[in-house]
């Protein structure tokens, strides 16, 4: 019985749950950032580009 209690009342479970839920969360942001960052720089070198190419 002395066991179950002592399981019950332990942190660590949960505690390493809150950092994986929190670790994937960032990693998501993370991706979702470097998706737009990488999509508005390739539409910033393609402008670029074709400003090139008009100009010649």
């Amino acid at each position: 019985m002395s066991r179950i209690l002592n399981f019950l009342r332990r942190e660590d479970g949960p505690t390493a749950v809150e950092y994986a839920v929190m670790l994937a969360l960032i990693v998501a942001v993370c991706i979702a950032a470097i998706g737009a960052l990488g999509n508005n720089t390739r539409m910033m070198f393609n402008d670029s580009g074709d400003k090139l190419n008009s100009a010649w």
